[in-house]
Order: C-alpha cells, then sequence, then structure tokens
C-alpha cells in the first residue's frame, strides 16, 4: 500500500555539504558560486552549504577548510533568486554561535543533527534556531542502528524541541528498502511533523530507498549532483528526478539542467569517479559512517593495513560520527596486533 502525502516534496541539494568530503573540503567561492547558480536556476528548492561535518567542522579531526565555510554560505546566498541556503549543525561540533553568524548572513534552514540516539543533546539548538526564525529540521544520523521503536522515540523528542521535520538518516548506507518503508511509515504515523529521508548509495540502493520513502510518505528528500557525497556517495539528484517524472511526480526542478549541471560544472570537480569501489560498499556493509571513508584510507597507506579491515572493526565496535579519532587508535592496534602475529 502506497501512501504518498498530499504535500509537496521538497529536496535539498547536498553537493556542496555532503560532497564537501569528496574534495577533502577544499571548495573554493568561485566553484560554489557557479553550482548554486546553476541550482538555483534549475529550481532547486534547498542548496545545502558548509563543511562536510556542519558549521563549525573545519578542524585538524575532521578536515581543514580550504575557504571559511561562512564565506562559501554568503556567496551562496548571492547567487540566490528562488532557492533557499540551509546549513548542517552537529551539536558538539558546531555551535548556537556559528548558528547565529550562518543565519546573519542569510541561512534560512537548518538540520540539526545527531546520533539516533541522542536526540536530547539537538535541544538547545532546535530552540535556538526556531527562536531565530528558521526553518529547522532534525536528522537522525546512523538510523540503521536502532530499532524502530527508538527510532520514534527520538523523532518525538526533537518535534518536542521544536523540529517542523525529522529525517531517517542512513549516513552509512546500510539500510534496505523494506527498513525504510517500516522506519518511515512509523513516524510518519507517530509524529505530527513532516518526515524526511537522507541515503547513501554504499549498497547502490540509495535511489530505490528514497523511492521507498516518499511512497511511505517522506515529504523532505536529499539528493547529490553526480552522486557527489561521502562513502559511494548520496541518492543522485538528476536520476531521482528522472525517476520521479516516469512516476509522475512533478519537483518542479528542470531535468535537462540537472543533467547539464552534472555532466559540464559538478562532473569536474569530482576528484574520482563516484563509484562503488571496495571500501565504499564495506561501509555499506559493516553499516559504518559514510564520512570515514577518508579517513580509513589514509590510515591505511599509514599502517600498511587494507582499509576494510579497518572499516570492519569500526563496525564490530560500532562507532559513530564524532568519533573520528578512533580510526587512527583502531588501524594502530590492528597494525599491532599483525606485528605480533609475525
Amino acid at each position: 500500500m502506497i501512501r504518498k502525502s498530499d504535500k509537496p516534496i521538497k529536496i535539498t541539494e547536498v553537493c556542496l555539504r555532503d560532497g564537501s568530503h569528496v574534495v577533502a573540503h577544499q571548495y573554493n567561492e568561485e566553484q560554489v558560486r557557479r553550482v548554486v547558480k546553476e541550482l538555483d536556476d534549475a529550481g532547486m528548492h534547498y542548496i545545502e552549504v558548509s563543511h562536510g561535518d556542519g558549521l563549525g567542522g573545519s578542524t585538524l579531526q575532521y578536515g581543514r577548510s580550504r575557504v571559511n565555510e561562512m564565506k562559501l554560505i554568503e556567496a551562496a546566498v548571492d547567487e540566490c533568486k528562488q532557492a533557499k541556503i540551509a546549513v548542517l549543525l552537529i551539536p558538539g561540533i558546531g555551535t548556537c554561535q556559528e548558528l547565529k553568524q550562518a543565519h546573519s548572513i542569510g541561512a534560512e534552514l537548518v538540520r540539526v543533527a545527531t546520533h539516533v540516539t541522542e536526540a536530547d543533546v539537538s535541544a538547545q539548538h532546535i530552540s535556538a534556531a526556531r527562536e531565530l526564525g528558521m526553518e529547522t529540521l532534525g536528522f537522525l544520523m546512523m538510523a540503521h542502528m536502532a530499532p524502530v521503536e527508538k527510532l520514534v522515540e527520538q523523532a518525538k523528542l526533537m518535534e518536542s524541541y521544536g523540529a517542523q521535520a525529522v529525517y531517517v538518516t542512513d549516513s552509512a548506507g546500510a539500510l534496505l528498502p523494506h527498513q525504510v518503508r517500516e522506519r518511515i511509515a512509523a513516524l510518519r504515523d507517530s509524529l505530527n511533523i513532516e518526515v524526511g529521508f537522507h541515503g547513501h548509495n554504499n549498497l547502490s540502493v540509495a535511489v530505490a530507498n528514497t523511492l521507498a520513502a516518499i511512497e511511505e510518505g517522506a515529504t523532505r528528500i536529499d539528493g547529490s549532483v553526480r552522486c557527489l557525497g561521502a562513502g559511494a556517495g548520496n541518492t543522485q539528484t538528476e536520476v531521482l528526478l528522472a525517476v520521479l517524472d516516469r512516476m509522475g511526480i512533478n519537483a518542479g526542478i528542470d531535468l535537462y539542467k540537472m543533467m547539464d549541471i552534472a555532466e559540464n560544472t559538478v562532473g569536474p570537480l569530482v576528484p574520482k569517479p563516484q563509484e562503488i569501489n571496495k571500501c565504499s560498499l564495506v561501509l555499506g556493509y559493516a553499516g559504518v559512517y559514510s564520512s570515514f571513508l577518508l579517513h580509513a584510507e589514509r590510515a591505511g597507506k599509514r599502517f600498511g593495513l587494507d582499509p576494510r579491515d579497518i572499516l570492519i572493526e569500526l563496525g564490530k565496535r560500532k562507532v559513530v560520527g564524532g568519533q573520528e579519532d578512533m580510526i587512527l587508535d583502531v588501524a594502530s592496534e590492528l597494525a599491532q596486533a599483525r606485528i605480533l602475529e609475525v
């Protein structure tokens, strides 16, 4: 039974935020301006701009940005005629002060993101965003790591703090379509606000998962042009739009223009093809945060290890976003164990 919502689908393009992981957070102002201008012209609803790990993410632990994210946000706002600029905030990385600064230069929407079992840390950030008059949404990351009942409980907390929608966020690209259906349906039955979905393509089901979410009533959807995002990338925006059009769903975004942006503008920014290689596949298989991929590959080179072994061990330990420092610890332990075996 399809329970598609009567509300219009609103798409947030994340290639300038989630895609920041792929370019090691080295976007410059000219690149952001061009991408935003073309996305805006194509009719994109929201465009998320910030460090890959959200406001305040430019650190040694998460990776230094080439350009201060506030300059990038300001440039993005300057190029928009109809789209709204969005930012991501992860409590513990970003602060309310940075949120206020982003709002003061024109950001209109914020997604406040926490681990799926830690929604309680979002209370002050969601409240602060609402007080600023921003469109404020909750983002429950690593949604595969909690049973449906716990997911519902945490989503209700975000709703009680003032969130206007809550996302099922498949940060590891580990969910399968029937699991997405189950989670979206549960939230839709339990909340009085909109439900969203953010997918990663590590198991090659991001578009299928997104369609499952829409069919269960999700109205807030994320996509990334050219699949540009952490791990194997996100739900590919131009592909999703083509599929939605075939289904008779008009999102109000120009498909040809999105195809051109993917081919001519974003494509040249991608350092290597956004594909499901052995390591990004392991991310989904082991249920590990997609942004860990680059860090695990670097740790593998440093310690002479197969990055897959590092990722599998991280999965066993149920490491979550914000614990990037564990990657080097695990790699060091595995390397030491290998020496002892010899």
